[in-house]
């Protein structure tokens, strides 16, 4: 069974910066994604990656702000977020396993983590 776990969110002021981390233990994923969902509306992708070929894919929402990267080890995946805005307030998951039908579909993935609030006030 795969364990993630989502660490970095907090409080932060638009315009601000955070950065999220997700590790796997023990464990040799190749597509990463990051979702976010925001309280009454649906989860949605925002990044992807593949750890093995870098390529990355972005949501038009996050596209020039945000930045998915991984550690040398590949072991810990990276959510860095600047100039954020209060709409991006959200809780934020990791996911792993993918299987299709798009890198930024919440159903294309098969193991989540517990996630991480992120709030970003005005």
């Amino acid at each position: 069974q795969v364990h993630l776990v989502e660490s970095g969110g907090g409080s932060v002021q638009a315009g601000g910066s955070l950065r999220l981390s997700c590790t796997a233990s023990g464990y040799s994923w190749n597509w990463v994604g990051w979702f976010r969902q925001a309280p009454g509306k649906e989860r949605e992708g925002v990044a992807a990656m593949h750890t093995g070929t870098t390529s990355t894919y972005y949501s038009d929402s996050v596209k020039g702000r945000f930045t998915i990267s991984q550690d040398n080890a590949k072991t810990t995946v990276y959510l860095q977020m600047n100039s954020v805005k209060p709409e991006d307030t959200a809780m934020y998951y990791c996911a792993a396993d993918y299987w299709g039908p798009g890198f930024l579909s919440p159903g294309g993935y098969l193991n989540w983590g517990q996630g991480t609030q992120v709030t970003v006030s005005s």
